[in-house]
């Protein structure tokens, strides 16, 4: 995997938060954010895949065993 250097600029709080929490799971603050955006860029794929999977869903339609023809009427689901 090619591995290619950024510049980030964030808040000095925010920064000395972030490196203790490296500290904190052992590892460094590159491979924190790294893995980070990762699980990010994993988790936002998998939501346009399950996304673009529902709508192929709602165009193909759904079998509710009524061969296209509904045998009742709005008014006699609303019966009293």
């Amino acid at each position: 995997m090619i591995r290619q250097n950024i510049t980030l600029s964030i808040p000095k709080d925010v920064l000395q938060k972030a490196k203790h929490l490296a500290i904190d799971k052992q590892t460094t603050l590159s491979s924190l954010l790294t893995t980070t955006l990762e699980e990010l860029v994993v988790r936002e794929e998998s939501y346009q895949e399950a996304c673009k999977r529902q709508l192929q869903l709602l165009d193909k339609g759904l079998n509710l065993g009524l061969q296209g023809q509904v045998k009742w009427s709005r008014e006699t689901l609303h019966e009293r």
